[in-house]
């Protein structure tokens, strides 16, 4: 068992922060901040120098890496910077099922432009009335010659309201028992009649994102935009899963280290009583305690990635790692926080926004209690 990265693994990590560094301006990340704007730019130089899709197949604008090789970069892109770094590993979101599931047509007109940096993607699942539960879609998607009518609405969408596709999960077999084994994900453009969207306001992080609710009022997309086998949707958003929460413990866990990063920096320069807090006992333990947790999130991180790339699906594991990341991402930013006192508090200082953004890890893409349900079942099987 070897638990080094291999020397082209070290070089993608290296080469991911060093962009960071040098694009995730401090101010620049604060202007966004402030205006709710996603970081067009840098997304479009993290785009050309092929950061985004790195585990896309070459053919498809990719670099024919792996899910580690992508975690590795969204961990320095957020350990930089946890808006920016978030924004920017979403930009992609839910491309994965084409990649997977959909026809090559279908994989070179819509991923080969998210590489390029032309295109933002975006997945439909939830619903105002059903949140965490996708076994049951009031968004219907109902054939009818050679399309498919929807209606219904989602919510809570990444890249909502920027996004130039969405991928949407719809009831296509009302009479299916149980309703999830009628489902299907069908591929919906924007600017298509009946499809709008709306900003949902305000959220406590991850602010340079956008959030959108989306309608749909009668909208008719061709049947060639389904992706995958029609009523198997809800099989493959649920393989998507697997590897989505990868990606956003990955997230977690780049959170994690920057915030760490900001407060052991400041302990150092910080005097108080005539010493520097990193010379005081327990900021020694708390720092000890927030490193223990992260190596500890790392290592599940990268396993559950390497896990992935050998082709296997683990939803037990890659749910640990989403749940013990986020848990880790938000108790270590709450204590840098607090290594830096009132300054932790102020918007200047990063380690607040670090916390806000932390937060969403444990709710988006499935929240923690639902990562224990998945846990508990893998453990418990059939009772």
């Amino acid at each position: 068992m070897d638990f080094r990265l291999s020397n082209e693994q070290e070089a993608i990590q290296t080469a991911a922060r060093e962009f960071a560094k040098g694009e995730f301006d401090k101010e620049i990340a604060l202007e966004h901040e402030r205006a709710h704007t996603f970081p067009l730019e840098i997304w479009k130089k993290a785009c050309e120098l092929g950061f985004m899709g790195i585990h896309f197949p070459e053919k498809y604008g990719g670099q024919d890496y792996g899910i580690l090789e992508n975690a590795l970069v969204v961990e320095e892109f957020c350990r930089q910077d946890s808006g920016i770094g978030i924004a920017l590993s979403l930009a992609d979101f839910s491309s994965e099922l084409i990649l997977r599931f959909g026809r090559d047509e279908q994989k070179e007109k819509y991923l080969i432009p998210i590489t390029k940096g032309k295109a933002i993607s975006s997945g439909g699942f939830t619903e105002p009335d059903h949140g965490s539960d996708i076994t049951l879609m009031n968004t219907t998607a109902i054939k009818e010659g050679d399309e498919y009518i929807i209606n219904g609405v989602k919510t809570f969408i990444t890249n909502g309201t920027i996004g130039d596709f969405v991928i949407v999960l719809c009831q296509t077999d009302q009479q299916a028992k149980p309703t999830y084994r009628g489902q299907s994900v069908i591929i919906v453009e924007k600017g298509v009649p009946g499809y709008t969207t709306a900003d949902i306001g305000e959220k406590m992080g991850i602010r340079m994102t956008s959030t959108a609710e989306l309608s749909f009022n009668n909208v008719r997309v061709p049947v060639s935009n389904l992706v995958g086998q029609e009523n198997r949707g809800f099989y493959h958003v649920l393989e998507f899963f697997d590897e989505s929460r990868i990606e956003i413990a990955a997230q977690a866990l780049g959170i994690a280290q920057g915030a760490f990063d900001r407060g052991l920096a400041y302990c150092k320069e910080r005097t108080q009583f005539n010493k520097k807090l990193a010379e005081f006992q327990i900021t020694q333990h708390k720092l000890a305690d927030m490193a223990a947790k992260i190596e500890t999130a790392r290592l599940i991180v990268y396993k559950s990635a390497w896990n992935f790339d050998q082709g296997n699906i683990d939803p037990k594991l890659t749910s640990i790692a989403k749940m013990y990341a986020g848990q880790v991402a938000v108790e270590v930013a709450d204590e840098a926080i607090q290594l830096l006192g009132g300054y932790g508090y102020m918007l200047d200082y990063e380690v607040e926004r670090f916390y806000r953004d932390a937060r969403i890890t444990e709710i988006y893409e499935g929240t923690r209690e639902i990562q224990k349900n998945t846990i508990a079942r893998a453990i418990l099987g059939r009772l």
